[in-house]
């Protein structure tokens, strides 16, 4: 569904992503871990166009989109929670739901999919009158998930979502995370700083260091890798 060839990316006269390559196939959730500042919320920005990319290709879906603007690729299925979850603090739950569901306008079913976050995420139906910056932040992990979904999108793109959460409510995030996935048939691409939780979750998983992929695998075997246990599990 997703590939990268050779991706490179950065900030200014800073390269943050250098050379990457990497695949995604439908209906699987990948991981990519690293540590603070490898790299990995810039190869997200850069799938989605938020950062430009530099040198290489990006195809989705075997069309290539590295040069195209982000409410494009959006419109294609290809859709981002944030790091630090970005929802719209002074509309309620619900606004910020129909903001995710912006460029549908097939009223049924956007109700229905309302239902279906409303049901992963019950206490977000009782908050739904609640404006979204009362919320706690786990809440609005939550509730950024939830405004994603409601954008149907083909492949959903993490970006940290455990970050600055206690341990119930990632235990419950990441569990979300493997429904989604079970349920929807949606494509998971999640970044995180959290492997041991990641790897739990997902199919196969990209460890980038220093902006480049240094080891790639299965879940399992990437667990059970003693370089990546040492420095990111914490064994």
């Amino acid at each position: 569904m997703l590939k990268l060839e050779n991706v490179q990316s950065g900030y200014g006269n800073i390269l943050a992503v250098k050379g990457i390559s990497l695949e995604v196939n439908q209906g699987e959730i990948i991981t990519l871990i690293g540590a603070n500042g490898a790299g990995k919320s810039t190869t997200l920005m850069t799938i989605s166009g938020i950062v430009r990319c530099r040198s290489g290709k990006i195809s989705f879906n075997g069309k290539e989109i590295q040069d195209l603007e982000t409410d494009v690729i959006v419109k294609m299925g290809v859709c981002q929670v944030p790091e630090g979850r970005h929802i719209f603090p002074q509309l309620t739950v619900r606004e910020n739901l129909d903001m995710g569901a912006f460029l549908r306008n097939d009223k049924v079913a956007i109700k229905k999919d309302i239902d279906y976050v409303f049901s992963l995420f019950p206490i977000l139906a009782e908050r739904r009158n609640q404006t979204g910056g009362t919320l706690s932040g786990g809440e609005q992990q939550m509730l950024a998930m939830s405004r994603s979904l409601m954008a149907r999108p083909q492949l959903l793109l993490l970006d940290e979502p455990s970050m600055g959460l206690a341990p119930l409510i990632i235990k419950q995030i990441f569990e979300i995370i493997a429904k989604i996935k079970k349920e929807s048939n949606t494509t998971i691409f999640l970044v995180e700083q959290n492997a041991n939780q990641a790897l739990q979750v997902a199919d196969r998983g990209y460890v980038i260091e220093n902006g480049k992929i240094t080891t790639s695998g299965s879940a399992e075997s990437l667990l059970a890798n003693e370089e990546v246990q040492k420095a990111y599990l914490g064994i």
